[in-house]
């Protein structure tokens, strides 16, 4: 019974003693968490309301596993002491690289957005400037930024002058930035891998090829044929002539519209020429010139001639046969060339005489005045000279400029008759 007794007492003191633990750490927890500061910390923009006992700001952050560089911000000295109810801001840095017309530099920020940035570092962006990104961009970590100042050049294109804001530092860039496109034979100046400056100009020039058809006559040439049964120096035309036309195809290279070059690629006949045909008479005369070396009457010579056939023909050679004789090279002239007065040397008017036999010679080799026997010509008047007619050459007067082409260059047999 005492045993009993006894260990009911102990029990009872027992339970007294765990109350009285109990009371004491209910009663310290009670304290513990009542002298608690109750403070606002702000991690970087998100609220997180904080109970601690932390005597510091740099304690509180330390709980909350938060150590700030020298770059961070933080709202509070970290030293300050903690009051209950403040609100303490930590914000932490990030590096970003700003890039200036080419020139790195790397910034620490707590700033948020580009502009933000932009405003620290005192970096104005004009409305030409390019800058890589948004100003209301939020700023990241490694982040960069890039922003190229704009400055003003010339462009000529086309020969269309223009001043212009680039920030382009190569002339390849500056077409691509202004959406300038070069054709297949467009050229620029200077070339595309140059670089642009400040009042720099830059030249395009715009090359195309065209085909210019141009229309051009084909001239006609006098053929003559000689006819035995028209007096020498006669003409008779058979056939007018007509001029042909033929078409040029030339490539014509234009720069900005100017013309540069042209090339002749092809040329066309549209029309066949049809050359002119002018008879020539070659039957000589002789009895004006037997009349002028015989006494005789014409009436005599008349009957003479009519008794044999061939008794002009043998005075005709006897006329011929009595001067000196010469082989010329001979050529022929008009007096209806530009510039051409039509009178001779020897101050004979050509074309107030138009069927006159008139011959240039050289004075040192036939007299002027004689009278010459041309062969195919007809007997004719040295009266005219000329800067080309030297030695054994001569020039054989035509009233047409056909008749003169006709003639053209030949060597003949000439006797001087007197």
């Amino acid at each position: 019974m005492n045993n009993f007794a006894r260990l009911k007492n102990a029990k009872n003191v027992f339970m007294i003693l765990l109350s009285v633990i109990v009371l004491g750490l209910v009663s310290g927890f009670i304290v513990f968490e009542t002298t608690k500061a109750s403070v606002t910390l702000v991690l970087d923009g998100e609220k997180k309301p904080v109970e601690t006992h932390a005597d510091t700001i740099e304690e509180l952050l330390q709980e909350e596993q938060i150590k700030p560089t020298t770059h961070d911000y933080v709202s509070h000295d970290l030293t300050a002491e903690l009051t209950s109810g403040e609100v303490i801001e930590w914000k932490p840095a990030v590096q970003v690289t700003l890039t200036i017309n080419g020139e790195n530099k790397k910034v620490w920020t707590t700033r948020d957005t580009v502009d933000e940035l932009l405003e620290d570092e005192n970096v104005k962006v004009s409305e030409h400037d390019q800058l890589s990104a948004s100003r209301d961009d939020k700023l990241k970590e490694d982040m960069n930024i890039t922003v190229d100042e704009a400055f003003q050049m010339t462009v000529n294109d086309g020969g269309k002058q223009t001043n212009v804001w680039t920030t382009s530092t190569t002339v390849a860039g500056f077409l691509e930035q202004q959406n300038i496109q070069l054709g297949e034979l467009d050229r620029v100046e200077p070339e595309k891998d140059s670089n642009v400056k400040e009042n720099s100009e830059i030249k395009v020039i715009r090359v195309e090829k065209v085909t210019d058809v141009v229309e051009e006559s084909i001239d006609y040439a006098t053929v003559t044929k000689e006819d035995r049964s028209m007096q020498k120096g006669k003409e008779k035309i058979l056939e007018a002539g007509s001029e042909g036309k033929q078409e040029k195809h030339y490539e014509v290279v234009l720069e900005n519209g100017k013309e540069v070059s042209r090339e002749l690629k092809k040329t066309k006949v549209v029309k066949q020429k049809s050359d002119r045909i002018v008879s020539v008479g070659t039957q000589v005369i002789t009895q004006l010139a037997e009349k002028k070396s015989s006494n005789a009457p014409a009436k005599t010579e008349k009957s003479t001639a009519s008794k044999s056939s061939s008794a002009p023909k043998s005075k005709s050679n006897a006329s011929t046969s009595g001067g000196k004789v010469l082989n010329v090279s001979t050529t022929a002239y008009t007096a209806n060339c530009t510039g051409c007065s039509g009178i001779t040397s020897t101050g004979y008017n050509l074309k107030t005489n138009p069927n006159a036999k008139v011959i240039a010679v050289d004075p040192s080799v036939i007299p002027l005045g004689s009278k010459v026997h041309v062969e195919g010509y007809g007997t004719a008047i040295a009266a005219d000279t000329g800067g080309a007619i030297k030695g054994n050459k001569i020039d054989v007067f035509f009233s047409s400029k056909s008749a003169a082409y006709a003639w053209g260059n030949k060597t003949v047999k000439i006797t001087i008759l007197n």
